[in-house]
């Protein structure tokens, strides 16, 4: 039976609406910082690792695409591997994405306030800092607990919006690019690589939520992948652009402008109106990723309360009067601000990174295991070239956790053993209740 009788919803989107979803999601604060980070550690050659990254998002947005065809509950990352392996690792795979996204938007909201601090410089005091971040995460929790209206209202910002001063830029900067700046002195070293893949990926995390609409798609065997080449097609093409233009206009000063290297290349080519326009459309972009992460993370800790996969029902709660999942956003939104107050940009976004990572590592081999549980049906998307693409897939994605510091494994490690007691204890008192 075709989705479109078993859920009522009508397949109206096409190759390209689903690609401009794809794009819209990926495309969000990171790139506004990151190229400075990455020309800090590849210096001109830092094409290759956006080339990389690219290519993995790729395979794993078709990991992706194949799972999803076959579980059709919600829940997305998790419930594909919860499908495959069990109630343990769906566990995992749904706390790891919820601290990916913690970790995300603490990053975020620290380039934020560095940004904010370019321009008004008394927020650069750390006790200004702090005071801001409170504002800011507290000011979004209380906007989102008052009501779901007046959150959804700050989260349309629109693909347009977030584009164009970046397409702009791209376009009228080639006048000052100076190619001698692009020339590769030395190749980079494998370590540079590693690291410069692994904290360059946060900036193409997060396609995957492109491919929800899963039962609004059209022709979904025909349109998805079709979607998934367009859409990582264009958002590689334009961080190539973007990594090009601001290394070849600023060169060695590019990794000394850290906070807002976007807008720096803009000062050049179109003076301080250019800075000021790049500067606030970053901090547009980077507010409306806040606003959308503390809208509908929240309510994924509800559902996963619901649900019982987190043993805290009172995460489940919902406020008498404003009808939202008010603890929930409370508690998502101060996890946010105290992270963002301990930790900096580049230090949060390799956290975020590995969190997402392991998951998608777990989606990847979720694939491998579905296909052997269960018999492809009519409407199932099936990736070609056999088990390729996954294994492909999560080879890569081992290789980009193995550039994390020691510090950064030990913690990961400790995190793991931490949910995996947690998880048992949890098993093991459900048990003795139901005995009794």
């Amino acid at each position: 039976m075709d989705n479109l009788k078993e859920t009522g919803l009508k397949r109206e989107i096409g190759v390209w609406g689903l690609s401009a979803n794809i794009v819209n999601i990926i495309v969000g604060a990171g790139i506004f910082v990151l190229p400075a980070i990455v020309a800090e550690i590849m210096g001109s050659s830092g094409i290759i690792v956006y080339l990389f990254c690219g290519f993995l998002i790729a395979l794993v947005m078709l990991c992706f695409a194949e799972a999803g065809s076959k579980v059709t509950r919600s829940g997305g990352a998790y419930a594909y591997v919860e499908t495959a392996f069990g109630p343990y690792t769906g566990f995992l795979a749904a706390i790891f994405m919820i601290v990916g996204s913690v970790f995300s938007d603490a990053a975020v909201a620290n380039a934020l306030v560095e940004l904010i601090g370019l321009a008004f410089p008394v927020f650069t005091d750390p006790v200004n800092r702090f005071l801001l971040l409170f504002v800011l995460f507290s000011g979004l929790a209380f906007l989102n607990v008052v009501g779901v209206k007046q959150g959804i209202g700050l989260v349309k910002i629109n693909t347009v919006a977030k584009l164009t001063p970046i397409i702009l830029l791209i376009f009228f900067s080639w006048k000052d690019v100076s190619f001698s700046n692009l020339y590769w002195e030395s190749a980079p070293s494998f370590s540079q690589f590693g690291q410069a893949c692994l904290i360059l990926f946060f900036a193409f995390q997060g396609g995957d939520a492109g491919l929800t609409v899963g039962g609004e798609i059209k022709d979904p065997q025909k349109t998805v992948p079709k979607a998934i080449f367009f859409g990582i097609f264009f958002v590689l093409i334009l961080y190539v652009l973007i990594q090009t233009v601001s290394q070849g206009v600023l060169g060695d000063q590019l990794s000394e402008n850290k906070e807002a290297p976007l807008a720096a290349v803009a000062n050049i080519v179109f003076g301080p109106i250019g800075f000021t326009v790049l500067l606030v459309g970053a901090g547009v972009s980077m507010f409306g990723m806040l606003s959308g992460e503390i809208l509908n993370l929240p309510r994924v800790i509800f559902g996963l309360a619901s649900d019982r996969i987190i043993p805290i029902d009172k995460l489940a709660a919902i406020h008498p009067r404003f009808k939202t999942p008010y603890l929930a956003i409370l508690i998502y939104a101060g996890l946010g601000f105290t992270l963002a107050a301990l930790g900096g940009f580049r230090q949060l976004a390799v956290i975020a990174s590995a969190s997402m990572l392991l998951v998608y590592f777990g989606v990847s081999l979720s694939v491998i295991w579905l296909r052997k549980k269960q018999q492809f049906k009519s409407g199932d998307f099936k990736i070609p070239f056999g088990y390729t693409v996954p294994i492909l897939s999560a080879g890569i994605i081992l290789f980009f956790l193995s550039n994390l510091n020691g510090y950064e494994k030990t913690g990961l490690v400790i995190f793991f053993i931490a949910l995996s007691v947690i998880y048992f204890l949890m098993k093991a008192i459900k048990t003795k209740k139901l005995k009794k």
